[in-house]
């Protein structure tokens, strides 16, 4: 069961950086973008993709420590 949460953990690990690595290119991006031409609907666009990367990334999170205390439940049931 452990090595199960333990995998789990580490793919949503994994999850985490990709997504916050997503929303620091989309940041990057809209700044870019932003600096050059002004345009309001492409930085509208890239914003709004820098907020559902940084929210997933939050989701991922959460999930990883919902984790974390299941590992930590598991092991405290299991010395005592």
């Amino acid at each position: 069961m452990q090595i199960l949460l333990i995998i789990l953990l580490v793919v949503l690990c994994g999850l985490v950086v990709f997504s916050l690595i997503r929303g620091i290119v989309a940041f990057l991006q809209t700044t870019k973008i932003d600096l050059e031409s002004g345009e309001g609907e492409t930085v509208s666009e890239m914003q709004e993709t820098q907020n559902k990367a940084m929210f997933a990334r939050i989701k991922y999170q959460a999930a990883a420590i919902g984790v974390v205390v299941v590992i930590a439940a598991v092991a405290g049931a299991g010395a005592g």
